[in-house]
This record gives structure tokens, sequence and C-alpha cells, in this order.
């Protein structure tokens, strides 16, 4: 376009609708170059205040295979992508690109990236998730030669291996309807029936302009190459594509033809919308007719502004960088508004994929990701944490999970179940970023009622140390294939004959009980209560010297369980306690292993064949005899790397000054989490820890922490440097 005629425009206030779609992002901490193998999360949810539990899609941008178009992803829910013809070229895959896809900002619901597909065709395309019913691709298409040029964009929406049923073409919203069946079942575990989740869901599929023609399509989507070029070659071009309605098929496309002159822009977007067949059509079509023209400067601008008070840290290598903002992206991103039984924001494990087990709202374990979270929005992560405190029973329990369904206690044995007690150390760290002294005595308040029915329920013997519960498969953080709670190799799921968690005084919960209790005394201090700082000092004291005496072995200089009966490192006579986990650095992140004994600790740790690995720290010694470095599902504890247990690691080096060891820790979890970014631009809840083929379930909220392992990292180097000085 002529540059006169811009400011012309500009000048009279009609520059077009075309200008106004370019995206800004006006603040350089959150400018990047990701290409196609950098370390980029590139999953994306519905911004908070405009998300629900029920009827919610979320995506994933699939931007590096090569054979394959660009396409956002939604588990159980299908694809969305458009295909491009340039003159007679069809060019249906990244590898076709003339120029690969870089992004230039990504959020917790957006993106923007810069692409060319043809020679003198430049794209900024920017995916938003405008709520967790529409998502919106918008294309900015540029034509930066000299020559015109013909372009042709089929945008389509595919279910994969599913069926896809297309009602109609609605002429007046210029939109397909379709329908079809979602089912409850998922990744490891089902939604829960009955709970609001759609199983019989309607999409619209439209553009923000009146299709040239549509179909609806049987066969697979590379086939449709074929279709486009027949189209392309024919003598007389015309509105081709069959039209079909009421017929079941693979997948539906609308075109969108341009005539794009030397120096000409045009902006192009085409929208899916998503309910349950229950709700209103004409309201998600409404939702979709704005979002056809809706500014998305706006959004962009509104994660500027989400990310204002995130530490800017001074990286040394965009791979840190995008690392620190991915795993924000991934926290934010899972995070929910009020709704059902709960005043506060709460989260799931994962917006995408969905899986029952991380539907089933927050447990204390998750919950560590909220130390990473506050980093970006405070008040966001205190209210996740006064979920737990509004439903907090009157005895003082904490259940196993909190959230719009309200506690949910899952009692074995006429006990109920609880969580790892991680609460009043995320507690306190939260608090170190808000300040908010409000929060702090709430927090303490509710922090020692929960220790107190810990010591009443999670102590039967009164012996001073700590049983895990009944259920303790669930409630002990560590699941199954442990070989030390788990009686046998098979994975019987028998809790009772299987799981011995609730028959041994166990370290890992004796150190988090000790850590609840310091967390308690820092409260106390901060808040100017003396008593209540003496009187958790004091407990403190006692049960670090309990576990100091009852479960450090001399002889192999390392800490363990023991049977509850006989305090001896042998279970009933019969099984070995004495098998070296990654709780037995526990004591120096609780802070009351001696140094002499940090020490001898640390030689272990660092020794390559047992914990030093290189993806992370195992959760047993790799020269254990039930260890192994294969992640093939979830919850497995007999040798992968859980990046939530690598950072307790990492806090307890850097307390007790062994600050190398920390930041070569730190950089090893960093290659973990980057190798995987790399190849698949996912997290995962646990990483194999010597090589980097693995599959359990992407995306886990607690893989956050790596934003601030990052700021920790830095935050020492800085302090270090100026010591130097």
């Amino acid at each position: 376009m002529n540059k006169f005629l811009i400011i012309y425009l500009m000048m009279f206030g009609t520059v077009s609708s075309i200008l106004a779609q370019e995206i800004k992002v006006n603040d350089p901490f959150l400018q990047i170059e990701a290409g196609i193998t950098d370390p980029l999360f590139t999953t994306y949810a519905a911004s908070m205040e405009r998300s629900r539990l029920y009827g919610d899609k979320a995506y994933k941008m699939v931007h590096y295979k090569l054979n394959e178009p660009i396409h956002y992803e939604s588990d159980q829910a299908g694809r969305i992508a458009n295909l491009w013809v340039v003159d007679q070229l069809v060019i249906d895959e990244v590898g076709k690109f003339y120029k690969k896809p870089v992004v230039k900002a990504s959020f917790p619901d957006m993106m923007t990236m810069e692409y060319s597909p043809y020679p003198g065709i430049d794209v900024q395309e920017t995916f938003l998730v405008k709520s967790s019913q529409v998502a919106i691709v918008d294309m900015q298409i540029t034509n930066t030669s000299d020559k015109d040029h013909l372009v042709d964009l089929y945008p389509l929406f595919e279910m994969g291996n599913d069926s896809l049923h297309v009602k109609n073409f609605d002429k007046q919203s210029q939109a397909y309807i379709t329908e079809r069946n979602e089912g409850l079942w998922r990744l490891i575990s089902g939604l829960y029936k009955g709970h609001g989740y759609p199983t019989d869901v309607r999409e619209v599929f439209a553009g923000n302009f009146e299709p040239r023609t549509y179909g609806a399509i049987k066969g697979r989507v590379p086939d449709f190459y074929n279709t486009v070029k027949i189209d392309r070659y024919a003598e007389v071009q015309e509105a081709w594509l069959n039209h079909a309605e009421d017929v079941m098929v693979d997948f539906i496309a609308i075109n969108k033809r341009i005539k794009l002159e030397a120096g000409d822009s045009e902006n192009v977007r085409y929208i899916r919308g998503y309910q349950d067949q229950k709700e209103d059509l004409q309201e998600l079509l409404a939702e979709v007719e704005i979002a056809k023209n809706e500014p998305l400067q706006p959004y962009i601008d509104a994660n500027v502004e989400l990310f204002a008070q995130t530490p800017r840290i001074d990286f040394e290598t965009q791979d840190e960088k995008l690392v620190y903002l991915g795993s924000l992206n991934l926290a934010r991103g899972c995070m929910l508004p009020p709704s059902g039984e709960t005043a506060y924001n709460y989260y799931v494990f994962s917006r995408n994929p969905v899986w029952g087990w991380g539907h089933g709202h927050q447990v204390l374990h998750e919950s560590i990701s909220m130390i990473a979270y506050a980093l970006m929005d405070p008040v966001s992560a205190q209210n996740s944490q006064r979920v737990y405190m509004e439903q907090q029973f009157d005895d003082g329990l904490i259940a196993y999970r909190h959230g719009p369904r309200g506690p949910q206690t899952y009692p074995h044995k006429g006990m109920p179940t609880t969580s790892a007690p991680f609460y009043s150390w995320i507690n306190w760290n939260i608090y170190k970023v808000s300040q908010d002294k409000d929060f702090l005595q709430d927090a303490f308040d509710s922090g020692e009622k929960y220790v107190q029915w810990l010591i009443k329920n999670r102590d039967k013997d009164q012996d001073g140390t700590f049983e895990w519960g009944p259920y303790g498969i669930i409630e002990n953080v560590r699941d199954w294939y442990n070989v030390v709670f788990q009686m046998s190799y098979e994975r019987y799921l028998d809790v009772d004959s299987e799981d011995i968690s609730d028959e041994l005084e166990c370290l890992d919960l004796s150190a988090m009980v000790a850590k609840e209790m310091k967390m308690l005394e820092l409260m106390a201090t901060e808040l100017g209560n003396k008593k209540g700082s003496k009187k958790w000092k004091k407990a403190y004291d006692e049960l670090a010297g309990l576990i100091n005496t009852m479960m450090w072995d001399e002889d192999t200089e390392f800490y363990y369980n023991v049977d509850d009966q006989d305090h001896s490192f042998v279970y009933r006579g019969v099984k070995d306690l004495k098998r070296q986990e990654i709780i037995g650095f526990l004591p120096m992140w609780a802070g009351f292993a001696s140094e002499e004994r940090a020490d001898k600790l640390v030689k272990q740790l660092t020794d390559p064949e047992k914990f030093w690995r290189e993806y992370g720290i195992p959760t047993v010694a790799a020269d254990d005899p039930g260890y192994s470095n294969v992640v093939d599902y979830c919850c497995k504890w007999n040798g992968p790397v859980w990046l939530l247990w690598n950072y307790m690691v990492y806090e307890g080096l850097r307390d007790y000054n062994y600050h190398d060891q920390a930041d070569e820790l730190a950089e090893i979890m960093m290659k973990a989490v980057t190798t995987q970014l790399s190849k698949n631009h996912n997290f995962w809840e646990s990483f194999s820890p010597d090589h980097d083929v693995l599959d359990s379930p992407t995306n886990y909220i607690w893989d956050a922490i790596m934003a601030k392992v990052l700021q920790d990292y830095y935050e020492h180097k800085s302090a270090t440097a100026s010591s130097l000085d």
C-alpha cells in the first residue's frame, strides 16, 4: 500500500481494520524470538476471569511438526488449522514454509508469531483463547514482494480419529454448526460423572469473512491437498466444495480468497466456538460474532500488565527466559475463578490435556507451584491458599482435596485422608513476596490448627514421630511403584496389603511436620507473637532431635524410615528399609541435619552412581535394585525425577551453603525441562533421570516451580558478584 495513502487514512481516522490488527508487545522483557526447536511452552488457556471449569477448552499450539500445518489442538476435541495456497502452490505443511514460525510473544492465554509460507508473503499470526468457549486465530497477511499474488486460505476443523456430525451451515452467521459426543474418559482417570462436564457438545466454526466456498469432508486432511490442487488447476474456477449438511464427516473447511497486490495487507481470522448442547446456540453465535472483529491488542496489553510485577531477571540465555516465562504461563493457565463452594480462585493440575484426577481440585503438594506463581500474582496465589483456610475442618483437618466441590476426605478405615503437609511452607514463601500481614496472620492461625491435627491423628503411637494415614498411597505423594512403601514389585493397587506407609515411622512426613513447625515459628516471630514463636521452636527442636536419633544410620550415613513397632531399619523383621530415596535429603530442607551429616549427605547426593544423574535427582538411588529410569506412566517413584522434590533438595543445598552444588542442580533441572520443551513443548509430571524418552501426564502445574529455581539461581549469582566487587 502506498505510504502516502496510509498517512492520509490515518489523518482522517479511516485506517482499515487490517492495520488495526497488527499486534505489538511494548515490554521488551516479554519480547522473545523462539523458533520451532526452542524450549517454548505452547499450551494456552483462557484467562482466569474468562474461564469456567465445566465446558472449558484449552489448546496446544503445534507449530514445530514439519509434516503438518500449524494447528491448535484441544484434548478430546480435535484441532483447528489453516492450509495455504499461493498462486498455484499448495503449502499444507510447516516444512514447506519459506520462513519457519518464530514466536515473538507467549502468554498464558495467547501468543503471536511470524512466518512466511511463500517468498514475499509475510504473516503475523496471533492465537487467543478468548474464553473457555471461544478461540481465535488471527492472521495479518502482507505482500512484501513487488508482484501481485492470489492467495487461498482453507481454515479447517477436524476431529482426527472421531467423527463429526455437521448439522448445517448457518447463512446468517456464515458459520458451520457441528455436533459430536465427547466421553468422560481421560488420561489416567475419567472426569466426574454427574458434575457438569458436557458429553454432547456443539461447535461453531466461522471466519471474519463470507466463505467463497465451504465443505464437509470424509477422509484425511493430507488428502485434502489433492482436492485443493484440482481446484487450482481447473479451467473454470468456482465455488467447488460440497456444501454438505446433516452428514457425518472427518473435518470441515471454509475458503477465503485474497487478491493481494504488491505492498498490500489483509486480515483474516477464523474462530472456533464450543459449548454443551444444552446451552443456547444463539449465545455462542453472538460470542463468535464479536470475536470476528474484536481488537486483540487489549488482550496483549492485559498480559503485559499481568507480568508487570514479575521480577525482571537479566538472563544469560534465551532458554532460561523461555523456561521462566513458560513456567509462570503454566501456573496461570491452570487457574480458574471462584465457583461452587469456594469464594476464591483455585487451580486444576492441567487445562490441556484434561484428566479426572487432575480436575479433582487443589492438593497441598501441587500447591507448591504457588511459591513460583506468587512471583506473577501474589494475591491470586494467596487466594488459592485461602481455599484451604475457607474449607478447613473445625478440628484443623485440611482434606486431601479442596475446591468448588468442597473438601474431599477419601475416608479409609474410618479415618479421613489429608495430603503431604507443605501448607505453612507455601504460605510463608507467598508472604515473602506479598508482605500481606493479614494473610500471614490467617495463614498462621490455620497452619497451627493443621499441625495440631497432624500431631493428634498422624502419630498414633504418640512416640513423637509420624506415620501416614491408612490411605497412604495418595496421602504420602509418593504414589506407587515405591521400593519402600510397596510390599511387592507388582502394582496390585491393594492399599491394605501392599502399602505399609501407615506402619512405619516415616522420615518424609516427620521432616515435613518439622518444616511446618519451623515455618510457624517464623510466622509467629514476624507477627510479634513471642509465645507462638517459642512454642513452635520448642516443638521443632524436639521433633528434629527424635528424627536425628531414630532415623539416621551411621553405617550408611543416610536417613531412612523405621518400623513403627521397634524403630529398626527392618519392617516386621522381613523388609529392609535402608533403601536410599530422595527423602533422605529432606533433613537438610527441614534444616535439622547437622553440618557434619549434611556433608555426608551431599557426598552421596553428588555421586553419579547414586543421585547425581543427567536429568535430575531420581526418587531412588540408581544403585538400588529397584531403580528404573523408565517413565511410561504417571505416579512412578522407583527412579523418575520429580521437579518439586528436586526443588526441596535444591533449597536444602542453598540453606547449608552448598551453593556450587545448588547451582549445578538448577542447571541439571533446566536441562531436563529445556530438552523436553525443545522436543515437544510440554512440561511433564516426571522426567527420566537418564534419557529424554518419556511418557507421563503432560503440562503438570507443579513444574511451575522452575520459575522459582531460576529466580533463586540468579539471586545467588548476583549476590556472589556483589561480594567480589
